[in-house]
Order: structure tokens, then sequence, then C-alpha cells
């Protein structure tokens, strides 16, 4: 750090999904990691294994290197990668971490499995702790073989545990204003912070070039939340002349459903199931497409969109949970009626149709919003909450400064 810069934090993230897991939380909880490493603070990761292999070592994420304990877990075998550790398990652990790695601040991104235990223990040793929600019960219980009469009951009981976890941390955050709200309302927690999980922009290479094809992109976990049939059924209804192309990148557990689907609708030859990809390879992905599609109902942010936004991608999206403080309607894209194939087609017909001048305006005010989801916003913000200094809801701060311009 610099000369005269504030003292070093010591910091354990836990979490319930890591690298190389592929997901909105993950995601975030690696770039954060490497995003503090990098300023010199020290950084330390409790996870999951990802195999069968356990242990501590050191571990390279986003060009940095920090130690990561991987503790011993199984495969939740509904869910396409989702693993879990025992709680016993758990406790032990995270005494152990705790107690040698002495951290000033543990941020915990779920109240699942890891994230209860290591703030148990680290409220009896007095340690700070921030908690960031990214999680929702009803995705949840789909990869489970629980009766849906049960669910109902099974979400509140879910709620009711989020509240304990959360009600340890001196600070709780949450992606959107929206995802703030949500866990307000069914946790009866108050003061959630909006950080948003931030992205840095430069990693992305937006192309004002001019159209040669209609290529419509979506990234993301392949699973039926996403809502990825109202895609693929909303481009049977596009004009033939569009000769709309959609590139689907992502892995899941509905990924051959989709793939039979696409068939059945007769676009088999129009639609390409990349799976999971590099990261060049994504980033290329971005820059080739004409626009982003996400069907998605629900979104707490979506990095997915933020990247699509980095990358100056005119955006179509539902009109659903944090996607609409992304997607500023006529502005940088276009909202759609959640499940509804035809106004998603009607919608995505206004990019693909739209003049070149008109297209180059929806991509350049995709780059002016993201400036809004700065990585090095999040990162500020962040390291005064683990010091206990006041923060601002970073997203509310930027909606005003934006309503006064």
């Amino acid at each position: 750090m610099a000369p005269g810069s504030k003292k070093p934090i010591k910091v354990l993230i836990a979490c319930d999904t890591f690298a190389p897991d592929v997901n909105g939380a993950a995601k975030f909880a690696e770039r954060l990691a490497a995003g503090l490493t990098s300023r010199g603070h020290e950084v330390q990761v409790f996870a999951p294994a990802a195999t069968a292999k356990h242990g501590t070592w050191t571990e390279e994420h986003e060009g940095q290197t920090f130690l990561v304990h991987r503790i011993k877990s199984w495969r939740w075998y509904p869910h396409d990668w989702l693993r879990y550790a025992l709680p016993w398990l758990i406790h032990a652990e995270s005494r152990r971490i705790l107690d040698t790695f002495k951290p000033d601040v543990v941020h915990f991104q779920s109240h699942i499995n890891i994230g209860r235990g290591v703030t148990i223990e680290a409220a009896k040793r007095g340690i700070r702790i921030i908690g960031t929600n990214h999680f929702m019960p009803e995705n949840m219980l789909e990869f489970t073989l629980i009766p849906k009469s049960m669910h109902e009951r099974l979400i509140k009981m879910a709620w009711k545990a989020a509240r304990r976890t959360f009600g340890r941390a001196e600070a709780v955050t949450t992606p959107t204003v929206r995802a703030a709200e949500f866990l307000e309302k069914y946790t009866g927690l108050e003061g959630v912070l909006a950080i948003s999980c931030g992205i840095d922009a430069h990693n992305y290479s937006p192309s004002f070039e001019p159209r040669t094809e209609n290529r419509i992109l979506f990234v993301g976990r392949v699973t039926s939340e996403k809502q990825i049939d109202v895609l693929l059924h909303a481009v049977t209804l596009l004009a033939p002349e569009l000769d709309a192309q959609v590139e689907i990148v992502g892995g899941g557990d509905q990924k051959r459903n989709l793939e039979h689907l696409a068939q059945s609708l007769g676009i088999s030859k129009r639609v390409v199931f990349r799976g999971y990809v590099t990261d060049e390879e994504l980033r290329d992905a971005y820059t080739r497409a004409t626009l982003f599609a996400m069907p998605s109902i629900a979104e707490l942010q979506s990095i997915a969109t933020m990247e699509a936004m980095a990358s100056g991608l005119p955006i179509v999206a539902a009109n659903a949970m944090a996607l609409p403080h992304l997607v500023h309607d006529e502005q940088n894209g276009y909202l759609f009626e959640p499940g509804s194939a035809q106004d998603l087609a009607d919608k995505l017909t206004l990019v693909l149709t739209a003049a070149p001048e008109a297209l180059d305006a929806l991509k350049h005010e995709s780059l002016r919003l993201i400036g809004a989801h700065d990585i090095n916003r999040t990162l500020d913000t962040f390291e005064s909450l683990y010091r206990g200094e006041p923060v601002v809801d970073t997203i509310t701060s930027e909606a005003a400064a934006h309503s006064t311009e």
C-alpha cells in the first residue's frame, strides 16, 4: 500500500461457492479476494473443496495469489455443481482458521452452511462480521426432492435461518436496491446496504464496427430460473429475414432439455450451446454479439449483464428483480414482460432493426451506466465497512447523482 495509507486489513472471505464454480456469487467472492489482495490486504478464503481433494494451499485468481482453505465436501447430486460441507466439520475448521489467521473481519457470502458456522465462531471471538446475500431460497428448492406442497413452509424456515445468521453481522449488504428491499422484507433486517458486486470494465472490448449479422447472446447458468426457454420461443417469433443467431454460454442441468427444445422448435441450426468457456472466449463472445438477452426472473444483480454492458452491448432483459436497475428502458436497451416470448421477440426486434446511429446510442449508454459499478468503488466501500467507517449505499447514491443531472 502507498506510504501513509491506512493499515492493511486481514480479511477472511467465507463462501459456500467459489471458483472454479461458475455463478455470480462465486465470481464476486473471487474478484473481491483478488481486488483486496492487489491493494495490499491479507486475504484468506474459506470454501468447500471443488473436488475430493481438500486442504489449505495458495491459489492464484484474477492474477493475485492468496491462501484458500478448501474444506472436505460432498456433491449435492440434484444440482449440477453444488457441493456442501458438514456442519461439525465447518465449526472445527472455522475455529482452526480463526485462531491461526486471526482476521480483523469475516466477510461471509451466504447464510448457508459455511456462513452460518463461521459467523457463530467469529461472534464468540469478537471478530467483526460483514455479511453479503446472493441467495434466494426459492432458487435452491428446485434442486431438492422435496414435494412442492412443502416449499412455502421451507422457504419461510430458510428466511428465518437467514435472519439468525445475518443478525450476527455488523453490516449486511446485497448487490442491488431491489435485493436489499427483498432481504429486509423477508428477514425483518433493517439498513441493508445495496453495494454493487462491481466489475472492471477495462477487461472488456466494445465493438462499434458495422453490424454484419444479428447475434443474440445469453451468458449464465443453464437452469430453469433463467427462463432460456422463453428466449428460444421468442426467436421463433422473429422475422425470418433477420436471420437471428443465438449463442448460449454456460452450463447447467437444463442444457440437454433446451437443446431438445431448440430442435423441436426448428431452430437448432440457429442456436449454439457453448457450455463453459475460458475468460478470453467469453470476452470474445461479448464483443461479437449484437445484443445481450437476459430472460431470468431471479437476478439479485446479474454479473453477466454487467459484463455485457461493459462490452457495449444493448440489453434486452426481463422486467424482474434487479434487472431494471441495470437496464434502463429505451436508453441502453429494453425491458420485457417476464415470461412473455412475444414481448421479448418485439423488444429483440427493436434492437435488431435499429439504425446504426440508434444502435450505437444504446451501446454508449450501456458503457456510461456501467460506470456506477466500477470495481474500485466496490472495494473502497467494503474497505470502509471492514474498518467500521460510515458508508453510503453506492447504488442509491449513484441514482441520486443521475437524478440531478
